[in-house]
């Protein structure tokens, strides 16, 4: 019991859980022939969930190990600019159209949000952590804040809405008839940033790299749609 108590409370000890459990996610992932809904991403917080509920861990506890992991998303970020520069030729060809989709895609994503969250009564804490979930993390939790919302929620809906546009997103953009990997990225990338462009890069390398300039771009988008918009309604 004893080394127990030493070992939750230890950070490198809940860094290495989390990594094992990615770990195992993406083994069950590989081994069930990688259908969506078994996305490692999501497979990954059930276990940990578990296992923090059955110890009886302390989010606060865990954080203190996995915080490095967290900090890993920015590098990993700026890692996509790797696969936009090796597809640099293809993807200025496509320059106007690809930034006419993602801004028709950001203004869907805001509307779409604060309409439904109106519609069901929310109030106005609520809308305004919900107004960014389709962007990446970092950039939605410090949206949130700016307009008053709860960079914590945000969060949340931005981890659901990442896990679920990468388990049904493919399969609902196959049954719109899409087909063109560039086409299906760069919507993949504008609604679920992050984890929906790792699922775009299995469908296809072309894919993924439309996936994170759209969800580069539509960060920026959404930022600078929502300060104007704070700004003219008040």
């Amino acid at each position: 019991m004893n080394l127990w108590v030493y070992l939750a409370t230890t950070p490198l000890f809940w860094l290495t859980a989390t990594i094992l459990a990615f770990l195992v996610a993406g083994w069950v992932h590989e081994k069930v022939g990688r259908p969506p809904w078994a996305n490692p991403v999501a497979l990954s917080i059930l276990l940990l969930m578990g296992v923090l509920f059955a110890t009886r861990t302390p989010y606060p506890t865990y954080f203190a190990g996995a915080q490095f992991v967290h900090f890993m998303l920015g590098p990993a970020t700026v890692c996509l600019a790797v696969p936009f520069w090796t597809h640099r030729h293809d993807v200025r060809a496509m320059a106007l159209p690809l930034l006419a989709a993602i801004l028709a895609g950001v203004v869907t994503a805001i509307s779409s949000a604060v309409g439904l969250a109106w519609w069901l009564g929310a109030d106005r804490l609520t809308v305004a952590s919900i107004v960014p979930k389709s962007v990446t993390a970092p950039v939605a939790m410090g949206i949130a804040e700016q307009i008053g919302g709860l960079p914590s929620l945000t969060a949340a809906l931005v981890l659901g809405t990442g896990i679920l546009g990468a388990m049904i997103g493919p399969g609902v953009l196959r049954l719109a008839g899409l087909r063109d990997p560039r086409a299906m990225g760069t919507a993949m990338g504008c609604a679920s940033h992050g984890i929906a462009t790792a699922a775009a890069f299995q469908i296809d390398p072309k894919a993924g790299t439309y996936g994170g300039i759209a969800m580069a771009l539509s960060g920026l988008l959404t930022a600078v749609l929502v300060s104007l918009a704070v700004l003219v309604l008040g």
